[in-house]
């Protein structure tokens, strides 16, 4: 796994975002074992408090939970899964949205770039 930091907000929150969408996506499928701190730390060439701060928040939102004696495991609750997935997406759209409205776009019209956007990848897709 790799994942790039930006210096435009704190790393563990940055390691919060990407571990947590990559539990969502099913890189780290449910139930399976969460990799150590110290492996985790050594493999991204962070601080291991670093990594401690982000699965804490992690375990905080429901994503993990710890066994006190096996590690952390990806939750298996489903329901705590889509709330945490329809919030990003809702933060994704927002995001979205403003960056248009910032570019002089209504609604009407960003919703209009979508559908045409969306339409140009399936012809590439297609082809």
């Amino acid at each position: 796994m790799t994942y790039q930091f930006n210096n435009d907000r704190p790393i563990y929150r940055q390691l919060v975002e990407m571990i947590g969408r990559d539990i969502l996506s099913g890189v780290y499928p449910d139930g399976s074992k969460i990799p150590s701190v110290r492996d985790f730390a050594s493999e991204l060439k962070v601080n291991p408090n670093t990594v401690v701060r982000a699965l804490n928040e992690l375990e905080n939102e429901g994503l993990i939970q710890t066994n006190r004696t096996n590690g952390k495991f990806v939750t298996i609750d489903q329901n705590k899964k889509t709330q945490l997935k329809e919030l990003l997406a809702k933060e994704q759209v927002d995001y979205y949205l403003n960056e248009m409205e910032s570019l002089g776009y209504d609604f009407e019209q960003a919703l209009s770039l979508l559908e045409t956007r969306k339409e140009e990848l399936n012809d590439i897709t297609r082809n």
